[in-house]
């Protein structure tokens, strides 16, 4: 594996492991670049969830990626987060993964509601190897269920059901 490739997996590598062993969000965003505009977006409708479908800039205030993860933290929390699949394209300086864990809504009408998903990060780098953008495709149908409380019931009706 070429330098840069071995430099992006381990950079993407780093923050992933990071994110699943739930550092504080400093840590977290210590990964992003500094001399770059860096993004964050969690693709899905906004109305589902305050973390899915807008864009989050900057690494700090409002709207930032700061708020992002924050966000995440606040009403969710996971175990068991692993990644596989690595997808390294040095050309373009992107690395792609699926992840798995299972997840807990933990506010609101959703408290307690678990469920077990899928998801897939695209990491864009800069020059220094650190995350300029972090996109997310996850399953956002599954997190709002869990929101409002009606996850387990419609779980439960399907099994029976099926």
């Amino acid at each position: 594996m070429s330098d840069i490739r071995s430099q992006l997996l381990n950079s993407a590598i780093a923050l992933c492991n990071d994110f699943a062993s739930l550092v504080p969000v400093d840590q977290v965003l210590s990964h992003f670049s500094k001399t770059h505009q860096v993004t964050a977006k969690e693709y899905g409708l906004p109305l589902l969830a305050p973390f899915l479908g807008r864009q989050f800039s900057g690494l700090k205030g409002p709207n930032s990626l700061e708020t992002y993860f924050s966000l995440l933290r606040k009403y969710l929390t996971f175990e068991n987060m692993t990644f596989d699949e690595w997808v390294v394209d040095a050309e373009s300086s992107k690395v792609s993964c699926r992840g798995s864990a299972k997840f807990k809504w933990i506010e609101g009408d959703g408290d307690g509601q678990w469920w077990d998903e899928k998801f897939v990060y695209i990491l864009d780098f800069d020059q220094d190897v650190k995350v300029t953008d972090y996109q997310v495709w996850a399953d956002s149908g599954a997190a709002y269920l869990a929101r409002v409380g009606q996850l387990n019931a419609l779980r439960k009706k399907f099994e029976e059901t099926n």
